[in-house]
């Protein structure tokens, strides 16, 4: 059974937050009201059952199991932690070690996050200091646990964070094996934009009865968030309308979705040289610190413009985003609403825009199905050059010309070699004098060993 809120920001966080010391912390944060999957998770987790919580993109779920935590969590000496926190990528781990350290500015409790892409010893020695709370991505803290640098064995609450996306990275069999690490009894807790096949399975084999709460239908698009849509020719005109609408001054801080690395890169390069080093590109062949670098830059407004893959779509927080732009329509209707979930956040308006082609409308006709809203469209616009040029992926294949013409009997190829003669087909059976001791003692006598054959006889 799911719990649903429609009330929104209407109760304080004062009403039902107990550990004063987080409250001081929020009040800095200028935090008043929290959002509905914050407010009806917050007893639901501080039960003590384990909690599936379903809420979109934007709509506060970190904080929706950080709170309800960090408030009950005491003060302890002990090394090894309490509770683990697993995140899909190693942005997240960043920036959800980051919100844990902003919530426990007023209390004495150690975060530490670790993640694939770094020195492995760097990161024993940090563990080996002792925590409370750990934030990992699945590979490494398996790595840690199986080297004993970690130990799992105090764990009380394990929690899944954007666990939808876990499976679709092939993360299942790591979460598998970190199962079998921890204490069976202890508290799961799961969050996620979407509820699929995978993620209602896991909960099926590992979770105890949990109770689940439902803020928002998966699909339905955020109110502050206003949607447009442009038909265009090809990639390359879509290149020439991207320019085009950067020129707004709107257009503060863009993120732009793309479907795959090659085109990121190759979009990249062809809006770099129009507005050059105001465009960073985001995707998961980049190294860790060049991923840090570009969402720091883009933060900090370094870059007006940033080019990312889906990847980056999910749980990444970046800060006050006017515009979302999908260059690609995404062929999973659900990915475009974590895409232009990046923006509007925080009741605050955002802005995001479409470019589909002929063969992308059916992708976008399902964004409209899942939403039950048809996106408005708006006219292409006179002054943008439409290009006859086309992207390799747009290309015809020319295919061989089929030939009809059958080869004969005559045409089929001949042996590689030539037949041997018969002679030479005999097996050699090592010789006319071991084939008569053969006979004689049924097996060959052996070398070395004149009496072998005597023991034989007696």
């Amino acid at each position: 059974m799911y719990f649903c809120n429609k009330l929104s920001y209407m109760i304080s966080f004062q009403e039902f937050i107990t550990n004063k010391q987080l409250n001081y912390a929020l009040e800095d944060l200028n935090f008043t009201h929290p959002t509905p999957i914050q407010e009806q998770a917050f007893s639901v987790v501080r039960s003590g059952s384990d909690v599936v919580g379903i809420a979109q993109t934007g709509t506060g779920k970190t904080f929706a199991y950080l709170l309800p935590i960090i408030n009950d969590l005491k003060f302890s000496k002990q090394i090894t932690p309490r509770v683990l926190i697993l995140v899909p990528t190693r942005e997240l781990v960043l920036q959800v070690v980051e919100e844990v350290e902003k919530l426990t500015s007023y209390i004495n409790l150690r975060t530490i996050g670790v993640y694939g892409g770094t020195n492995i010893n760097t990161q024993k020695q940090l563990v080996a200091q002792g925590a409370d709370v750990v934030v990992a991505t699945p590979g490494r803290l398996y790595d840690l646990a199986i080297d004993r640098a970690l130990s799992l064995k105090a764990i009380q609450k394990l929690v899944i964070d954007e666990v939808d996306v876990m499976l679709d990275l092939g993360f299942r069999h790591q979460l598998m094996n970190i199962f079998d690490l921890i204490p069976d009894k202890r508290q799961n807790i799961m969050f996620s934009a979407t509820m699929t096949e995978d993620v209602d399975h896991l909960i099926t084999d590992f979770f105890n009865n949990p109770k689940k709460i439902a803020v928002a239908v998966s699909g339905t698009p955020l109110e502050n968030i206003t949607q447009q849509v442009y038909a265009v020719r090809n990639f390359y005109t879509k290149v020439n309308l991207l320019n085009h609408l950067l020129k707004e001054d709107a257009f503060k801080k863009v993120l732009v979705f793309v479907s795959n690395k090659k085109i990121a890169d190759r979009l990249f390069q062809l809006v770099n040289e129009a507005y050059y080093n105001e465009v960073g590109v985001l995707h998961s062949n980049k190294t860790q610190n060049y991923r840090i670098n570009a969402i720091t830059a883009f933060n900090e407004g370094e870059y007006r413009i940033l080019i990312a893959t889906d990847v980056m779509a999910r749980g990444i927080d970046l800060d006050e985003i006017t515009h979302v732009i999908n260059f690609d329509t995404p062929i999973y209707p659900e990915n475009y609403m974590h895409r232009i979930g990046r923006t509007g956040r925080a009741k605050k308006k955002g802005e995001a825009i479409l470019l589909y082609t002929e063969k992308e409308k059916e992708y976008k006709e399902a964004i409209e199905h899942l939403m039950q809203l048809q996106i408005p469209e708006v006219p292409f616009p006179e002054t943008v050059a439409i290009s006859e040029e086309l992207a390799p992926e747009e290309r015809t294949i020319i295919k061989e010309r089929y030939n009809p013409l059958k080869h004969g009997d005559e045409d089929a190829p001949g042996p590689a070699l030539k037949e041997k003669k018969e002679k030479n087909k005999k097996k050699n059976l090592g010789g006319s004098y071991r084939r008569e001791i053969a006979k004689k003692y049924k097996k060959p006598k052996t070398r070395g060993d004149k009496n072998y054959n005597k023991r034989k006889r007696k």
